[in-house]
């Protein structure tokens, strides 16, 4: 974003427009609360992690929240700038279910190949349960991480090879209504 931060360019403002479901108010907005959060005009790891951390004090929330920048961090240099958390907060509050899934797709794809295995699905499930603490009672068979990675798996691995790909995940969610419900969770909030 440059050197001054104080106030978006209307070439910015136009990006964020077409790139984003916020119009100009509401992107400027966010802008001026991201800059009285984050005065450099980025958010760093740490800070990603405290403000995880007063929404979940019950639990852990720096794995899942480490797991959460990297998706945020779309350019992978160590920080959030503006325009990446406000596309993101773009998806998750206002995206359509199929950019809804692709944004979650990219979370559990920890390495990026295209594929997510039982393993990299175990990290971000056992992040999120380590992250809710005993703040939610769960039915005995999804009571752990990999009782709860293995169900999905039987879900969505439809031809069994120990991956699940992007249209594997799409359709496995859409037959999981927990996961439609966790995605929409912040509709209308934003």
């Amino acid at each position: 974003m440059g050197k001054s931060h104080s106030k978006l360019s209307t070439e910015q403002l136009m990006v964020l427009q077409s790139s984003t479901k916020f119009e100009r108010k509401e992107i400027q907005q966010w802008h001026k609360g991201f800059l009285k959060d984050c005065p450099t005009g980025e958010l760093n790891r740490t800070e990603f992690k405290g403000i995880y951390k007063q929404y979940f004090p019950f639990g852990d929330p720096s794995r899942f929240a480490d797991y959460i920048f990297e998706v945020f961090d779309r350019n992978h240099n160590g920080t959030i700038d503006f325009t990446e958390f406000l596309q993101a907060l773009s998806i998750t509050s206002r995206g359509s279910p199929e950019e809804k899934l692709k944004w979650a797709f990219e979370l559990y794809d920890i390495d990026g190949d295209g594929l997510i295995t039982k393993d990299e699905m175990l990290q971000i499930v056992d992040a999120i349960y380590r992250m809710v603490g005993s703040m939610v009672q769960l039915p005995e068979d999804e009571d752990t991480p990999e009782k709860r990675v293995d169900k999905i798996f039987h879900l969505m691995d439809t031809n069994s090879d120990g991956k699940i790909d992007l249209a594997e995940f799409k359709a496995g969610s859409h037959r999981d209504p927990l996961i439609m419900q966790a995605l929409n969770l912040y509709d209308g909030l934003v």
